[in-house]
């Protein structure tokens, strides 16, 4: 290990990581701080704790069995978009009753496996999928619970590859087609409606679209309530975002102001059930990127701190345009350089920031990319022929 300075040796282990592992496990790989995501989940019981509020963790974001095993254990349910997200959730502690099945698209053998399986809920987002889900729980001799996901054509001003919740997304049932396939439910023999689904967007940072949510909700339900049609639960989907910027002055999501934006905003629903499905919000924080500098560049006064992860491990910067904060966790020098990170895959988009400042840099410095634990390894591809992350957990789970 290079000579690194004890009070940042110190103020790293404090942050979850561990110099030693960190220098003797390969790069890249994904390190994540389960002390961390332990408080994170304190924290979001403690928010919830005396509501009528089913909090379920969005798989998609994470699906690395350590991090799906330990949100488990806390008793939160889970949220899957495929079959084999409904696998890996009961292989890791899951119970059925408390998964919930969204998707698009949905295909014949993952409603059949959700029916087998038991599941809490399926969030049916069209006319055609209600018509398939009852066809086959009708051959299977079931009922299977559903929640139609409605499109509010709500604006959350995130990315437009994260928008969920604008006429113009592929998702959900639009408001003006609900009657009817409210009605076709009803004329069904093998489906049970049990409420409604809203999802939004994702990396949403100011309330005001979660209050803007609460008002359609409230109206939608006060006038299914007149019609004599009775929700049992309703589902706001997730969407809840992080501070990319100041991972540790702000380690944590506002879930105070989340969850209160709910509570005085659903408040006319008379303590309904309200389910949550939060993916980032829980696990993005606790993940970093660790990764190695293979070579220091410079291209006419331009430098370029060339790295050994590249998009196939954490593809956000190039899908997303994302900022990730990059710490130098091995540089003692005083003097800073402007770089741009960049990775080894074979296309101009593998760059994980354009103006970087770090301490001035040399080949062999380990850097860290933090806030990677969602959509970092959940989307990594072995693109360029790349072998996939490992992942270190700090500290170590037990056996």
């Amino acid at each position: 290990m290079q000579n690194v300075e004890r009070t940042m040796v110190n103020q790293l282990r404090r942050h979850g990581f561990d110099m030693d592992v960190i220098e003797q496990t390969p790069t890249p790989f994904y390190c994540y701080d389960m002390n961390l995501l332990n408080r994170t989940i304190g924290r979001i019981l403690q928010e919830t704790a005396g509501a009528p509020y089913v909090v379920h963790y969005a798989i998609k974001a994470n699906s690395n069995p350590h991090i799906l095993s330990t949100i488990a254990h806390s008793g939160l349910g889970a949220d899957v978009v495929s079959g084999g997200e409904i696998r890996v959730a009961l292989n890791n502690g899951f119970k059925a009753e408390n998964i919930n099945f969204s998707g698009v698209a949905k295909t014949d053998w993952e409603i059949q496996l959700g029916l087998e399986c038991g599941i809490g809920c399926f969030n049916v987002e069209s006319s055609a999928e209600l018509q398939v889900i009852n066809d086959i729980a009708g051959k299977m001799g079931k009922t299977a619970p559903v929640a139609f996901r409605v499109n509010p054509d709500i604006d959350a001003h995130t990315h437009r590859f994260i928008t969920t919740g604008t006429a113009a997304n592929k998702f959900g049932i639009a408001m003006d087609e609900l009657d009817s396939v409210i009605d076709l439910s009803q004329r069904m023999n093998h489906v049970k409606l049990l409420g409604l689904h809203f999802h939004i967007g994702s990396q949403i940072t100011q309330m005001q679209p979660f209050v803007m949510l609460c008002d359609t909700i409230n109206h939608m339900v006060e006038r299914y309530n007149r019609l004599g049609i009775h929700f049992e639960h309703i589902n706001v989907g997730g969407g809840l975002g992080i501070d990319y910027s100041s991972p540790d002055e702000h380690p944590f999501a506002p879930f105070r102001d989340y969850f209160d934006t709910f509570k005085k905003g659903l408040a006319p629903l008379h303590g309904m059930p309200i389910h949550f499905e939060l993916g980032r919000a829980i696990v993005a924080s606790c993940g970093t990127l660790i990764s190695r500098v293979v070579y220091i560049k410079e291209n006419k006064g331009k430098k370029f701190a060339l790295i050994d992860a590249g998009m196939n491990d954490l593809i956000r910067p190039a899908l997303y345009g994302a900022h990730h904060v990059i710490q130098n966790l091995t540089s003692n020098e005083r003097a800073c350089e402007t770089y741009e990170v960049a990775g080894p895959v074979c296309e101009s988009s593998d760059v994980f920031a354009t103006d970087c400042h770090l301490p001035l840099t040399r080949r062999g410095d380990i850097l860290a990319i933090r806030s990677a634990g969602a959509y970092g390894e959940s989307m990594a591809s072995c693109y360029n022929m790349r072998p996939l992350p490992a992942c270190v957990c700090c500290p170590a789970p037990e056996n």
